[in-house]
């Protein structure tokens, strides 16, 4: 593992450049992930809920949040960023919540300002919290934090509530409260993604869900907006169920199906490090030669 900060890695790659962070659930995902090229990942609320067998709900508790974040930053040398929901709770819990993510190896979390249970942010019926309690805990989140380098991402989901101008007003409250990026999810058109880099005093975050309540924006057109962050939750998680139900009706007709994943079981654990296993099979079996002079 690089002894860089994840967050010092993230922060420098906003200075020039867009971090572009796919969503990942499990290690299979998070090393496909770096295998890929990318620079980051992003552990997906949603997708970590799935994996467990639940909605995005809020149903999901920090520890196991929290244990899945560990299952994949021993999977991969780059930053992760994760889905912190509301905090799970108050100042107390949002405290614990910080120590346990930094523990773990996480570079950056974003914590909203739903009410718990939350849900997600591309659903309707959110309730939101009071501006108040929302700056509150992002004050303990910067708080909270043992290394000035792990990144707070304030998310606000009073768009769809309240309204834009409200929303962007809790996005510059809460980068005041202490939050380094603002996350404002789910603007509604395309002119509001624009505006949200321009009216925000920070650097931004674009959350892109495929068929969700924002518009489709390329990488490079969010990047020419201004936006310094972009989470793709959904991209494998959707992509991993409508290939999985394909194969699956296919075998219900009685037919062996092709993977799409056409490999050999060999090469399928070579991607997740067989050959540097293998090595340490007959590594230590043979004690090292001493010097002849010794």
């Amino acid at each position: 593992m690089s002894s860089t900060h994840p967050g010092a890695r993230l922060r420098e790659i906003m200075q020039n450049d867009m971090v572009v962070a796919p969503g990942c659930y499990d290690g299979i995902t998070a090393k496909l992930i770096q295998a890929a090229g990318h620079h980051a990942a992003y552990m997906t609320g949603a997708g970590t809920s799935a994996s467990l067998g639940y909605p995005d709900f809020g149903l999901i508790t920090m520890t196991e949040m929290v244990d899945n974040a560990a299952r994949i930053t021993r999977s991969i040398d780059m930053p992760l960023i994760c889905d912190a929901d509301t905090g799970y709770g108050n100042e107390l819990n949002v405290t614990r919540m910080i120590h346990e993510y930094e523990r773990k190896g996480v570079g950056a979390i974003h914590m909203e300002d739903q009410g718990f249970p939350k849900k997600c942010g591309h659903l309707d019926d959110k309730e939101i919290i009071s501006r108040e309690e929302y700056f509150a805990k992002i004050r303990a989140a910067a708080s909270a934090r043992t290394s000035p380098d792990f990144v707070i991402i304030a998310r606000t989901d009073s768009r769809a509530v309240i309204g834009f101008d409200e929303a962007v007003a809790r996005c510059n409250g809460a980068l005041e409260a202490g939050a380094d990026v603002a996350f404002f999810e789910a603007a509604q058109t395309i002119e509001e993604v624009e505006k949200v880099p321009q009216l925000v005093k920070g650097p931004c975050l674009l959350n892109i869900v495929h068929r969700g309540k924002t518009p489709k924006v390329e990488l490079s057109e969010a990047k020419a907006m201004g936006y310094k962050m972009a989470i793709l939750p959904s991209l494998l998680y959707r992509n991993i169920l409508g290939a999985s139900e394909a194969i699956l009706k296919e075998l219900a007709t009685g037919k062996m199906p092709t993977p799409m994943g056409d490999m050999t079981p060999r090469e399928g654990f070579n991607k997740f490090g067989a050959n540097e296993w293998d090595a340490l099979r007959t590594a230590f079996r043979d004690p090292p030669k001493r010097d002849a002079a010794e």
